[in-house]
């Protein structure tokens, strides 16, 4: 939740400063967010590489497990889909990007915004920040009218992260391994898959 928080008032900030200030235009090009998009992407890839963790769900790797990030999936992109339906404005392949974002706000929003503007990267931050927010003010109810994997499958990319803590207490210490694989797995997905429909 203090991440979210955090994330939400710098995301504040940049809007009032950019509304009240003449912001040097090297800051906003799309250059600079290209870079910044590359830098945050090495920086996952090289904080999974040096994780011992990360290296054992990696050897231990049961096939089996890889079906509740696959279901998390298919379960996103079913309301990813129903959201064309309500909201005209934005397309199916947009719905879609926005929910491959799996929870991970700060990388599929910056994706976005780079594929397909500003607007959709503010709704994409918006929308991945509620999935998070949501499942950590949800998860006992959750746990208790759906299963030990609901806060798992809302959480998303979240799972290995901000919301493992809730998902050991409530879920129990035997769903860890899948918490954090579901995380992974998700996470690693959200550029592939963001850039794979922006190409279609």
């Amino acid at each position: 939740m203090k991440n979210s928080i955090i994330i939400i008032s710098f995301f504040v900030v940049g809007i009032i400063v950019g509304f009240y200030y003449e912001v040097p235009e090297f800051l906003v090009s799309d250059k600079i967010e290209k870079y910044i998009l590359y830098a945050l992407l090495f920086f996952v890839g090289l904080g999974l590489g040096i994780d011992d963790q990360f290296r054992e769900i990696i050897r231990s790797l049961h096939p089996k497990a890889l079906l509740v990030p696959l279901s998390v999936m298919i379960g996103t992109y079913i309301g990813a889909l129903f959201i064309p339906v309500f909201i005209s404005d934005i397309s199916v392949i947009d719905s879609l990007a926005i929910g491959s974002g799996f929870g991970w706000y700060s990388l599929s929003s910056v994706l976005i915004t780079e594929y397909a503007g500003e607007q959709l990267g503010v709704i994409a931050l918006v929308a991945n920040i509620s999935r998070e927010v949501l499942t950590l003010l949800l998860a006992p109810v959750m746990v208790k009218y759906f299963g030990s994997l609901s806060p798992i499958a809302s959480g998303g990319a979240t799972s290995m992260d901000t919301t493992l803590p809730l998902v050991a207490k409530l879920s129990g210490k035997e769903f860890v391994f899948i918490s954090i694989l579901n995380g992974i797995v998700l996470s690693v997905s959200v550029p592939f898959i963001i850039s794979f429909l922006y190409s279609i």
